[in-house]
């Protein structure tokens, strides 16, 4: 894991304002931790009122891209995007509570939707690239991913690169708690393809902003939006399957979600069909699941590149 680190340029603490940033947001973690998740919640329901009536901008804008995406009324559509910022904001504190959850809490936190398609997963020897996004408890289910096997078989988590070395050194650690290798999602191709030709388990948050260059222009919630074509590339390589999950929040704990998964390796056509079928594949995965429970995706993020002020 320390190679692969190396390899795609992580950055390392290295001055003392870094070692002491880390040092107090382990402290901070650590403190999350002890609170429990009803109370965490309830501390991240008023941090989500506080930035509803301060974010003018935000409010306005998520309200308008529910509207628009969902076709809602706009009282339907406020409520909606408020139960979004108390969801955004559980998700952040829930960095703070990975070490309190995962495939051990089955029964009292964690809940199987599909326990047909969980036995089937836990079960398949083949290479599984895990597509999943900004939905529900998206960090927990980081974390949870690498309990799905024991080691040596790879379990990896693609991330995006914090700037703060302690920030990101610290969200890393917190994410591995449960046995998953966090990996930066620039020049990543050769460690992924070397995790899924071991038949490891790889998961990609695909629903975020991506360079023009990187992605296909596919229709996303009734309208076009960049999709990141690097995990259908990936996957298409290593003749992998590609195995939608997701982490809902529910009343007494999380609901896992699995759809069926699309097996690349049966996909007709030249290589670049199979890659665009794969992508538009994850891309309807996704919104299926927003439809479901919109609340819980994080409509505070400009996914459609939309000109926001």
């Amino acid at each position: 894991m320390k190679k692969e680190r190396e390899d795609i340029n992580f950055p390392e603490i290295r001055t003392p304002l870094q070692k002491i940033q880390y040092l107090l947001l382990s402290g901070l973690g650590t403190a999350i931790n002890s609170l429990g998740f009803d109370t965490t919640y309830k501390l991240a329901d008023g941090f989500a009122f506080l930035a509803w009536h301060m974010l003018g901008f935000r409010r306005r804008n998520t309200i308008q891209s529910i509207q628009e995406h969902l076709s809602v009324p706009f009282e339907q559509a406020k409520t909606i995007a408020y139960k979004s910022f108390q969801s955004t904001f559980r998700s952040f504190a829930e960095i703070g509570l990975t070490k309190s959850f995962g495939i051990d809490q089955t029964g009292t936190r964690l809940f199987i939707e599909n326990q047909e398609l969980w036995e089937k997963m836990q079960k398949c020897e083949r290479p599984i690239v895990a597509s999943t996004g900004h939905y529900g408890s998206w960090e927990l289910l980081a974390s949870m991913l690498g309990q799905v096997y024991s080691a040596p078989r790879p379990r990896m988590v693609v991330v995006r690169k914090y700037p703060n070395p302690a920030v990101h050194a610290f969200i890393s650690n917190q994410r591995e708690a449960k046995g998953a290798s966090m990996i930066g999602h620039r020049a990543v191709a050769t460690a992924v393809l070397r995790a899924l030709r071991k038949n490891g388990i790889v998961a990609f948050l695909i629903d975020h902003k991506t360079k023009m260059q990187e992605a296909y222009t596919l229709p996303f919630l009734g309208e076009n939006a960049a999709v990141n074509i690097g995990p259908a590339l990936l996957a298409v390589r290593a003749e992998a399957l590609i195995w939608p999950i997701y982490l809902e929040r529910i009343d007494k704990g999380c609901m896992l979600h699995l759809q069926e998964p699309l097996d690349t390796k049966k996909l007709q056509g030249t290589s670049e069909e199979k890659i665009r079928q794969a992508a538009e594949f994850y891309t309807k995965a996704m919104e299926k699941q927003i439809r479901q429970n919109p609340e819980q995706w994080f409509w505070m993020h400009n996914r459609w590149n939309k000109d926001w002020h």
